[in-house]
């Protein structure tokens, strides 16, 4: 089974969807769609790509509109995630309300890299304890969009809170920060709760499709959190055959969707 944890939505019908007034960012208009959905499970028909957890973007902020019209459109083949602002009171209720109403959600995000302070500017603020709780005590997985430089800060919150799935976007953004920062991220290897996403490559490698040339990077990665948790999202399925071709076919069916069914049912999230 192939399982893709990145695709976004973006819907060219701003009245019904609008974009959020504290938007991190903008879609230019060849990311949106009349119907992104449609668009999304034809590449699905040709990637065959099984099920898809759909990642709730910026620039709806707490709006989660258009993600529940997905998922209500694609209840047997698609998952989504959720994002709130920890620094709003009233997140954790409203993540908790958002569950309820839909539970097929089975994800958090938090944003942070440096420089960039629009939810939060420390994981030691009381707003993202409460959020990062909250999520973990509803069963879903917490999903963090981060930089190399808030590695020690993630290790404090899983060390409070052990019990709690982690999954680290693309590869940490590691980009965005310095070899000793990064060095933090491969640390969290430790923690069985952990995973890494296969994803961004293409934020600082440019040989598209496969980005083989930083096969060099994603072997270090690889090695440190092995198959068991590494998931792919993003691009071409292929690309886990070309970063992983070390590895089994079995061990590379894992990275493709093995991982993240069993992360899923784990969650009381039944594959359906």
């Amino acid at each position: 089974m192939i399982i893709e944890w990145n695709p976004h939505m973006f819907s060219t019908d701003t009245c019904r969807y609008p974009f959020h007034p504290r938007a991190a960012y903008t879609p230019g208009p060849e990311a949106r769609s009349p119907d992104p959905l449609a668009d999304y499970v034809a590449r699905m028909e040709a990637e065959g790509i099984d099920r898809a957890v759909l990642v709730h973007p910026e620039p709806y902020g707490d709006d989660h509109r258009l993600i529940l019209d997905c998922l209500e459109r694609e209840p047997a083949r698609l998952w989504g995630t959720s994002l709130f602002y920890p620094l709003d009171a009233d997140a954790p209720r409203k993540l908790r309300d958002l569950v309820c109403k839909e539970p097929r959600i089975v994800a958090t995000r938090f944003h942070a890299h440096r420089g960039k302070t629009a939810y939060f500017e420390s994981f030691d603020e009381e707003g993202v304890h409460t959020l990062w709780k909250t999520a973990g005590e509803l069963g879903l997985v917490i999903e963090l969009h981060i930089g190399p430089n808030f590695g020690a800060q993630v290790a404090r919150m899983i060390r409070d809170y052990p019990d709690f799935t982690v999954l680290i976007d693309h590869l940490a953004e590691p980009n965005m920060g310095t070899a000793v920062e990064y060095a933090d991220f491969l640390d969290l290897a430790r923690y069985d709760t952990v995973y890494m996403k296969l994803s961004g490559l293409g934020h600082f490698a440019k040989d598209a499709p496969l980005y083989r040339s930083a096969r060099g990077f994603t072997r270090m990665v690889i090695d440190a959190f092995g198959v068991d948790r590494m998931v792919w999202g993003g691009g071409t399925p292929t690309i886990v055959d070309a970063h992983l071709d070390r590895e089994s076919e079995a061990e590379r069916e894992q990275v493709k969707g093995g991982n993240l069914a069993r992360l899923l049912m784990g969650h009381n999230r039944e594959l359906r």
